[in-house]
């Protein structure tokens, strides 16, 4: 089994975390929903899996390029 990281994008802040570590997930499914400039982003899985670590809670100031998750594929 591989595992691929879900890293942020942009920076910005972690609005909503709608996962928890033992989900399993499809293909784009929303993981994460980042706040930027007073918008709403929405993370999606890039591949379907099992979340092994969440790296980030709700509330959390992130940076672009931070890992925010892991799924084991």
């Amino acid at each position: 089994m591989s595992e691929q990281s879900v890293q942020s994008d942009i920076a910005g802040s972690v609005w909503k975390v709608e996962v928890k570590v033992g989900d399993r997930v499809s293909e784009d499914d929303t993981l994460i929903v980042l706040e930027s400039m007073k918008m709403e982003i929405p993370v999606a899985a890039p591949c379907a899996g099992t979340i092994l670590s969440l790296e980030v809670a709700e509330g959390d100031s992130i940076t672009e390029g931070q890992l925010l998750a892991v799924i084991q594929r």
